[in-house]
C-alpha cells in the first residue's frame, strides 16, 4: 500500500518544513509515501469563500484517481487515539487497497465535491490547528502508527 498526503499551499516556515522532512524520512522505511502539494490560490480577495473551496476542490480532484482512498482531515471527523489509528491503518492495509490519500484542506474547508468523494474524515483534535502545523502533527502521527504496528518503542503507553 501507498500513502499520499495531499497539502494545499507550499510551507515557508523552516521549522515546519525541518520537522515535517524529518518524519517523511523515517516514514518512507515503513510504506511508500508521497506528498503532493497544490498551489496555493492567487487573488484570493476577488474570490467568495465557496469560490476559493471549489478551486481548491479541483486542484485536489485532479490528484485523486477512482481507486484511491479518500481521507479527508477534518473537523469533524472520527477522533483517534494513537494506537486506534494505528489499528485504522492496518486496517486499510489489510484491505487491499494500493492508495490511501489524506488530505490537508484549506483554511475554509473543502468543497461539496470534495466531501462526496471522500471516504472518511479524521479530526486530529477538537482543537483548532494551523494548516502548517497539522501537516507537521498528521505526519508525526503516521510515523507514530507505523511504530506501533511494527512494535518499536518511539510510542510509550
Amino acid at each position: 500500500m501507498k500513502i499520499t498526503l495531499i497539502l494545499n499551499g507550499k510551507t515557508d516556515d523552516d521549522y515546519i518544513v525541518k520537522g515535517f522532512t524529518v518524519y517523511e524520512n523515517r516514514l518512507k522505511h515503513y510504506i511508500a509515501f508521497e506528498t503532493i502539494v497544490i498551489p496555493a490560490l492567487k487573488n484570493t480577495k476577488a474570490l467568495s469563500i465557496e469560490q476559493q473551496k471549489q478551486k481548491e476542490g479541483e486542484l485536489i480532484l485532479k490528484n485523486i484517481q477512482s481507486p484511491d482512498k479518500l481521507i479527508l482531515l477534518d473537523e469533524n471527523g472520527k477522533e483517534y487515539h494513537s494506537v486506534g489509528f494505528s489499528e485504522f491503518v492496518q486496517q486499510q492495509m489489510n484491505s487491499g487497497i494500493k492508495n490511501i490519500v489524506f488530505v490537508v484542506g484549506g483554511p475554509y474547508g473543502f468543497s461539496d465535491e470534495v466531501y462526496k468523494r471522500a471516504n472518511g474524515k479524521i479530526s486530529l483534535s477538537k482543537m483548532t490547528f494551523s494548516h502548517q502545523m497539522v501537516r507537521l502533527f498528521f505526519v508525526e502521527q503516521l510515523y507514530r502508527a507505523m511504530t506501533i504496528l511494527k512494535n518499536e518503542p518511539y510510542h510509550h503507553v
